[in-house]
Formats: structure tokens, sequence, C-alpha cells
């Protein structure tokens, strides 16, 4: 068997039809530099220096459905983002453009989806 290269996770990428808008609000929601911008790519800069969050352009992006029935859109992905106060994050995310999912499947943590449909979740520390 090959030797195992050495690797390092540098990044998750999201896809949207406005990546540029996407990345705004999770700077928001983070506070995460932007390290690049372009049209159709834009990169947060992670302030640990773990990996970063990327947004790309994707023309034909269909919002997941969550949770899904036979034939939606699957979830591929979500973020889970570790918060103090479930209440405050989410009035925060909220306003930033936010929507909160009408299932919520679990104490402790609470599920939204991003301007462009993606699924995230807020969640206690031991959640």
């Amino acid at each position: 068997m090959t030797e195992r290269p050495r690797t390092r996770l540098s990044g998750v990428v999201l896809g949207a039809p406005d990546p540029r808008a996407l990345a705004d609000f999770y700077h928001r929601i983070l506070g995460w530099r932007v390290k690049w911008d372009e049209p159709d790519w834009v990169m947060l800069e992670a302030p640990d220096g773990g990996p970063g969050l990327n947004f790309q352009i994707e023309t034909g992006h269909v919002r997941p459905a969550w949770p899904a029935a036979p034939g939606d859109q699957q979830m591929m992905a979500h973020l889970d983002i570790e918060v103090d106060d479930l209440d405050v994050a989410e009035a925060y995310a909220v306003e930033a453009g936010a929507v909160v999912a009408e299932h919520q499947p679990q104490e402790g943590v609470r599920v939204h989806f991003d301007p462009a449909g993606h699924p995230f979740c807020f969640f206690l520390p031991g959640h």
C-alpha cells in the first residue's frame, strides 16, 4: 500500500448563488476576517489558524430541505457552532438573515438556515 501523504484540512466550502452575501453573513456570525474576496470565491480565515470557511458560486444552487422527505434535495453537510447562550445567538443570527428551523430535534441545540438555505446549528457546550 502506498504511504499516506501529509494532509491538512484547510477549509470547508459552501456553494451559494451569491458567495459574497453568504460570506458577509458568516463574517457577521463568526467575526472571522475575510482573507480572499473574488466575485466567485470568498474565504474567511479562522482566527486560531484552523480550517477556514469558503464560499463559491453555485449558479444552480438548490436549497436543501431539512428534515428532508423522499425526493427532496438532501442536506449534504451542516455547520456546528458552539455558543454560550442559545437565545442571544439565535436573535443575533436572525437579525443577520438566518431563519430558525421549524423542527428542533433536541435540547441544547438550535437548527437554523443561512440566507442560502444551508442548515447550521448553534449548540451549548456539552451537547
